[in-house]
């Protein structure tokens, strides 16, 4: 069988990344304060680099810390939504 690559259709090019103005990135690269934020789909910018983000899963407030290998990612992608199943044998133990 051929292998079909699936193109996902991203954002259009003449928008230009989705962010969000966080009003304290200043503050947070001074103090080493993490911005909390819902904003899943907004993009890393390069000028991120270097913050602690608190993430929203749907529940808790997951930290990531931005490094250079996360620029044009999203937020989101690092603050995983669903817990890792584990496999027990027996209720009992």
């Amino acid at each position: 069988m051929y292998a079909t690559a699936v193109v996902q259709s991203g954002r259009s090019a003449w928008k230009g990344p989705f962010f969000v103005a966080f009003p304290n990135i200043r503050l947070a690269l001074e103090n080493n304060v993490p911005i909390k934020t819902k904003a899943r789909s907004c993009t890393i910018l390069p000028n991120f680099v270097g913050l602690r983000f608190l993430v929203h899963n749907g529940k808790d407030y997951l930290p990531v810390n931005v490094t250079q290998d996360m620029v044009g990612h999203k937020l989101g992608e690092f603050s995983l939504t669903r817990k890792r199943f584990t496999f027990r044998a027996t209720k009992n133990k």
